[in-house]
């Protein structure tokens, strides 16, 4: 049974391992969520309405989806009780950035974008998979270091 006890500073402490909710935290406040919510922003902002209308229901939609599902995941993940659940969701989200990597390949092949705008999503989206591989590792080391313990 979860036992829930609320502090004097708003923190609620969950007594099944040890996990602190604190209501000033929460996904927004993570540096890989900030740096996939650039790439979304980048990707609906300048890549979406420069794409034909003949891609409407083929590329625009597919960029639409791994978008949203790249810092969805990672809310998702994060709201998640046990960190296996969480990670399982980041690297979902990481796969949702490998997939805006290969659309924006395809906009550069199929001359929808200039190199310019290209290198400027990709640097986006490297230092978002960086930030978010890093952010993973994090997890799988607090989850480890409750198991040994």
């Amino acid at each position: 049974m979860k036992k829930y006890k609320v502090s004097e500073n708003n923190i609620s402490v969950v007594h099944e391992g040890v996990i602190e909710y604190n209501a000033e935290r929460d996904f927004t406040t993570l540096e890989c969520w900030k740096k996939t919510r650039d790439v979304k922003l980048f990707f609906y902002k300048k890549i979406i309405p420069i794409l034909s209308k003949e891609e409407e229901f083929n590329l625009k939609i597919q960029i639409r989806k791994a978008s949203v599902s790249v810092t969805a995941n990672i809310s998702e993940g994060y709201g998640r009780f046990h960190y296996q659940e969480g990670i399982q969701f980041y690297r979902i989200s990481r796969g949702s950035l490998y997939e805006l990597k290969d659309h924006l390949i395809t906009c550069l092949n199929f001359d929808f974008v200039d190199k310019k705008l290209y290198n400027e999503g990709m640097q986006l989206i490297e230092t978002a998979k960086r930030t978010l591989n890093g952010y993973i590792r994090f997890v799988i080391n607090q989850k480890q270091k409750l198991t040994t313990k």
